[in-house]
């Protein structure tokens, strides 16, 4: 595979997927305002190589579903501007993707230049099933670049035009941010310093079915928090009152349990819970253990005798990879599991590994340092298929390359 050196000569026109698919808040005035910069920020590294070597640096990315059609509540905008910030250049934000403007665009530029071409989900050849409308967008793109690099991680794990079609048209290579977390990845499934402890936590056991049966074959202990450890908790038999439950989900989360025991793997389910009678911040709240949840009740966070066990095993672990929240960390009443357990990673000698998505999101909501982890994932979708075990095809693609 070829790596961003092979690629950045001065003078050469480079297309670099990124993921820019920052949260957003509108006000009244219609004004966007971006609430975590993170992915614009974890981008900024493979820019600034390109720059320096003298590339003139095309930008693609999506933000949101706008269902392949313009939309300006999903223009790139805000992030044009916030990106001219943190490289400290003009980043102008180019109104179509493959047109005449973007043409012009790519024309006019200079080396060292940077350009954002708008959401390439505007055009509904990028996401389309069918091959040929993705091929006809990554032949327009293509046409604009002399190479392609893939530095959006949290896309790789998906066949579209700009990700994967593209990097068969161009000599190609992964990104620095690309680079750095397969190699993260990599580590954790082939040689993890152990003992090798994940957390899962978030809504729906049914999102991680794969991930928990890879892992249940790597690791040294497996902690389930979040809405998921409840259909856990029905299968051993407790009554769970309204919490969040899969029931289909109940018998494949009763194999997991025999399959852990059968290899000997402590797999931790919460003891207490903290419960409210309805899902708002101002409910009525109370800690019970896991088998008093009343009717009408429903599980919102892991209580403190489950912080209590989740941190013994962080503390003695090697790795430590924790993907999902323990609890509703956006409501102040159920925050206090996530933030626990998000500072005793923290504070682990162990390489400490945040699977993106919303556990990213909660440490920097709650103002925990970024730098006290040793990575912090921008893919949720794409760590947890990279952790089921999956081949991602945007990084297939890159593999697989072009000889030209």
């Amino acid at each position: 595979m070829r790596t961003l050196a092979d690629l950045a000569h001065s003078g050469r026109r480079v297309l670099v997927r990124v993921d820019l698919n920052v949260p957003m808040t509108t006000d009244a005035h219609g004004a966007r305002t971006i609430t975590d910069d993170g992915r614009i920020r974890a981008c900024i590294p493979t820019i600034d190589v390109l720059r320096a070597a003298g590339c003139r640096v095309v930008l693609v990315a999506h933000l949101g579903r706008p269902k392949g059609e313009p939309n300006p509540a999903y223009s790139l905008a805000p992030v044009a501007v916030r990106l001219s910030e943190l490289l400290g250049v003009p980043v102008p934000l180019v109104e179509d993707i493959t047109g005449a403007k973007a043409q012009a665009a790519v024309a006019n530029m200079h080396d060292g230049d940077v350009i954002l071409l708008e959401n390439i989900r505007f055009d509904a050849r990028e996401t389309s099933k069918t091959a040929a409308d993705r091929e006809s967008l990554a032949a327009e793109l293509a046409a604009l670049a002399d190479a392609f690099v893939s530095d959006g991680f949290g896309v790789v794990h998906r066949e579209q035009a700009s990700v994967t079609d593209v990097a068969h048209l161009l000599p190609s290579a992964p990104g620095l941010l690309v680079r750095g977390e397969s190699e993260v990845f990599t580590r954790i499934l082939n040689d993890p310093q152990r003992p090798l402890v994940v957390l899962l936590g978030g809504s729906k056991v049914s999102d991680k079915l794969g991930v928990i049966g890879n892992l249940l074959e790597r690791v040294d202990a497996l902690l389930i928090g979040g809405g998921m450890a409840f259909t856990f908790l029905a299968g051993q038999g407790f009554e769970v009152g309204d919490s969040l439950l899969e029931s289909d989900q109940i018998p494949a989360t009763q194999e997991f349990m025999r399959r852990a025991q059968q290899r000997g793997i402590p797999l931790i389910l919460p003891s207490d819970v903290v419960i409210a009678d309805d899902f708002s911040a101002d409910a009525h709240v109370r800690t019970v253990p896991v088998g008093e949840i009343p009717p009408g009740w429903r599980g919102l966070d892991i209580g403190p005798q489950t912080v209590e066990a989740f941190q013994s095993r962080i503390d003695t672990a090697g790795t430590v990879v924790w993907n999902g929240p323990m609890g509703v960390f956006e409501m102040a009443p159920f925050a206090a599991g996530t933030e626990a357990i998000a500072r005793a990673i923290a504070a682990s000698s162990a390489f400490s590994v945040v699977g993106g998505g919303d556990s990213a999101a909660a440490i920097r909501l709650l103002g925990i340092p970024e730098n006290d982890f040793d990575h912090i994932s921008t893919g949720g979708g794409a760590s947890l298929e990279f952790l089921e075990g999956k081949r991602l095809p945007g990084l297939t693609a890159l593999e697989e390359g072009t000889e030209q």
